[in-house]
């Protein structure tokens, strides 16, 4: 094998040859350098992209000012929940319980038999009542009877009158001439002084007779005062054997009903268990005192409760409370003293729900959010300053 040096194809190559290659390979570099690579932009490109931005920054800028300006219309607060009437369920007799009718979270209707206490000592009470008004009953007739007796007395003993005093007149005059004896005049004298007693007492037997009747003989029995108290016991007894029958004064739903067994004893005010209404819903929400300035009665209102993603409830603003929350605490906030410090209030309102037909079932505490529409939108905010500026200056 020869060991001369393998030479390079370069230098084999002519010098022409050479200087075209040279030539070639230097166009070849820029173009390889200017050439884009995938996926990174180019310097065009980018430098568009920069003009978008800041042509697009004065476009957002005026939308967010006009959302602000013409926005700021609804007022929402979190600080809301469902409310509904709600009674714990007794009675106003004193009772031992006999049966309990419905049974834990039932729905009943109004006038519906809740539980029931024993009859007996009721029943046995209005029956005493209804004999005594019998024994008033009978009282007065009697004392009429008695009236009328008294009356027939000094009609009777006024005409004997005459009688008796024609006959003392006739003693007197026998007397005078000692015709007849002082014992006959004596028993003449007697008898018409004990006749026109009788009138008398006939007379006071009377008025005592009509003044237990009230003065009023005419007066049918059964409007005796008597009778009129007689009659109002029967008619506290029969309300009681009434009451031990409790139902329901409303639809609802009722609970705790566990807490009440049959042969416990009911006192009142204790109450057996709670009824809770099913229809009679109301939302009571806090807000913020700063976010009520343009809140009233009769604006419309967005609900939605967290039980219940996605499903909205229409209310109206029914009433807004007259004073804030914490003014009706145990212990009110003394703002006399020197470490006083300023918190926001919260002011209590009433939401009237308008739609909750066909919807989900609200319950009694439910979370919800309500979202106020007071139709007033912020405004442009150097409007205030001005108007400040200017009444400063007046």
């Amino acid at each position: 094998m020869s060991d001369a040096p393998v030479k390079n194809e370069r230098d084999t190559v002519r010098p022409a040859e050479a200087s075209a290659i040279n030539r070639r390979e230097a166009n070849a570099a820029p173009a390889e350098q200017s050439a884009p690579q995938p996926g990174k932009p180019t310097p065009r490109r980018r430098q568009r992209v920069r003009t978008g931005l800041f042509l697009l920054l004065p476009v957002l800028a005026l939308a967010g000012a006009w959302l602000y300006v013409t926005g700021g219309q609804i007022v929402s607060t979190d600080n809301a929940y469902i409310q509904a009437d709600r009674v714990g369920v007794s009675t106003d007799v004193a009772g031992i319980i006999a049966s309990v009718e419905v049974t834990d979270n039932q729905a009943v209707t109004q006038g519906q038999v809740l539980f029931r206490l024993k009859p007996e000592p009721f029943q046995i009470a209005l029956d005493s009542a209804k004999g005594q008004l019998g024994t008033v009953r009978n009282q007065i007739l009697n004392l009429k009877a008695s009236y009328n007796q008294a009356l027939a007395e000094i009609e009777q003993a006024q005409t004997d009158i005459p009688y008796y005093q024609a006959s003392f007149e006739r003693q007197v005059k026998l007397i005078a001439v000692s015709a007849v004896s002082k014992t006959n005049y004596d028993d003449a004298k007697h008898a018409l002084d004990s006749n026109r007693q009788k009138v008398a007492v006939a007379k006071a037997q009377a008025q005592t007779v009509l003044a237990q009747l009230g003065g009023h003989i005419e007066t049918p029995v059964e409007q005796q005062p008597s009778y009129l108290q007689a009659q109002a016991a029967v008619d506290e007894a029969q309300r009681n054997l009434k009451s031990a029958v409790v139902r329901a004064p409303f639809d609802g739903i009722v609970t705790n009903v566990d807490s009440l067994k049959a042969g416990a004893y009911l006192q009142p005010p204790q109450s057996g268990f709670s009824l809770v209404s099913s229809d009679k819903l109301w939302i009571d929400a806090s807000p913020k005192e700063t976010e009520l300035t343009y809140v009233h009665p009769g604006q419309s209102v967005d609900i939605s409760v967290d039980s219940y993603p996605g499903v909205k409830w229409h209310g109206t603003v029914e009433s807004i409370s007259p004073a804030s929350g914490s003014s009706f605490s145990l212990l009110p906030a003394q703002n006399t003293t020197g470490n006083w410090v300023k918190v926001v209030q919260r002011i209590p309102l009433r939401i009237r729900i308008d739609d909750a037909a066909g919807k989900p079932a609200l319950r009694n505490g439910m979370s919800v959010v309500a979202e106020i529409d007071t139709g007033h939108a912020r405004g442009l905010p150097f409007r205030g300053w001005f108007g400040h500026s200017s009444a400063s200056r007046e």
